[in-house]
């Protein structure tokens, strides 16, 4: 049951969650534009504790992989997956320096450790090489 604020009362749901228009989906990516995908990629690796995924197929380590792409593709791109596989996976791709007067598009992470572990965290990230913004 949930609880309907414009009508004021409780309205019961019958719709399966898993028919909606998102029930073929079943694994979300986030992608990250960055100047360096592997540094930032293995940054998030340690804040969350994800790991990088295998190779692809035919390939012993992802820098035999990288080596085998053209020289302009080399060093463009990096992911890294939760090992648990609840969480997103992330993929980290180098673009070009935005230009003066072009649209930038955001993206950043909240993490919200507890009360109690906050300035732990706050250690343990930036000396990862995070920068506090300002604190909550």
């Amino acid at each position: 049951m949930r609880h309907n604020l414009a009508r004021g009362g409780p309205v019961e749901t019958t719709k399966d969650p898993a028919s909606g228009p998102m029930a073929s989906v079943r694994q979300i990516q986030v992608t990250f534009d960055c100047a360096e995908p592997e540094r930032v990629a293995r940054f998030w690796c340690e804040v969350l504790g994800y790991v990088v995924p295998p190779p692809p197929e035919g390939f012993a380590t992802w820098d035999d992989f990288d080596r085998a792409l053209p020289p302009e593709r080399q060093g463009s791109a990096f992911a890294c997956i939760d090992p648990s596989g609840v969480g997103p996976r992330l993929f980290f791709q180098r673009v070009p320096e935005r230009k003066i007067g072009e649209p930038r598009t955001g993206l950043h992470l909240d993490l919200m450790p507890t009360v109690d572990t906050r300035d732990r965290e706050l250690v343990r990230l930036t000396g990862l090489g995070g920068v506090g913004l300002r604190r909550a």
